[in-house]
């Protein structure tokens, strides 16, 4: 919140105001012109006219304005003569009233019938069908494959010695830093167990921990990141540059054993 609140980047005023105009028109729209709500909103002006007036008034693009704010805590702002901070309180109680009124008689309908129905669901159709889920893939599948940057080749996997590697190479970069139960638990482990691996398989933000299974239907890995050409995935799939980042199965059992001392656990997994 504190990086978005006294971020310098900078505030289009002209967009702001395109935005609040939309607002305004569409509040008046739903309510009508003379519910209390939009007149004291638009205090007698047309939206546009409101628009401009608000945000040519306001100091709250100036970082500096609102870190004052910030710092001089609710006593600062209860004082402020702000007009998009005056405009706020003025549609609190109405913004209150409508929020707890959307919980009580939408969500709170929602969250009662989903209940409902997921127990008529499963009365039915009992352990037969998958738990519902959101409405991204439930199941997706891909081959383990490098790929390259510009003109350096990323191979499809890491080990242990690479992360060393790495370590020792950028000493200082807080990103690479590891800490001394890795450092003392070097000698323990096997340099050569894999550590990562990346594959082609179309993931979106969410299916962080999500299973990765091979053929055999062995867990192989855990999904936990996408580099950076898997942004384009929100909207097209291309497996030429973009992979997802999984942990292997193979570094997740030998950090467990010979890191972090969680024997009982390791054994668990590996039906031991």
């Amino acid at each position: 919140m504190k990086l978005r609140l006294f971020s310098p980047a900078p505030i289009y005023n002209s967009l702001e105001i395109d935005s609040l105009t939309s607002g305004f028109s569409f509040l008046a729209e739903q309510l009508g012109g003379d519910d209390p709500t939009v007149t004291s909103v638009l205090a007698g002006k047309s939206p546009r006219a409101r628009a401009i007036e608000l945000v040519e008034g306001t100091t709250l693009a100036d970082p500096a304005a609102r870190k004052r704010l910030a710092d001089g805590g609710k006593h600062a702002i209860d004082a402020s003569t702000d007009p998009l901070i005056r405009l706020a309180y003025d549609l609190d109680p109405q913004a209150r009233a409508v929020r707890k009124r959307y919980e009580d008689e939408v969500q709170g309908v929602e969250a009662e019938a989903y209940e409902k129905i997921g127990a008529a669901r499963f009365a039915v159709y009992g352990e037969n069908i998958p738990p519902d889920a959101t409405g991204t893939l439930r199941l997706t599948y891909g081959t383990v494959n490098g790929f390259a940057e510009g003109s350096t080749h990323v191979p499809a996997t890491t080990n242990f010695a690479g992360l060393f590697e790495r370590w020792k190479e950028r000493k200082g970069n807080d990103a690479f830093a590891l800490s001394d139960a890795w450092v003392n638990g070097k000698r323990t482990l096997d340099l050569s167990t894999p550590f990562n691996f990346v594959c082609t398989a179309d993931v979106v933000g969410g299916n962080s921990g999500s299973p990765v299974v091979n053929a055999k239907g062995e867990v192989v890995g855990l999904v936990f990141d996408g580099n950076i050409h898997t942004l384009v995935w929100n909207t097209a799939f291309t497996d030429r540059i973009a992979r997802t980042v999984a942990v292997d199965s193979r570094g997740i059992i030998e950090a467990l054993r010979k890191i972090y001392g969680a024997t009982a656990l390791a054994d668990e997994i590996q039906g031991r």
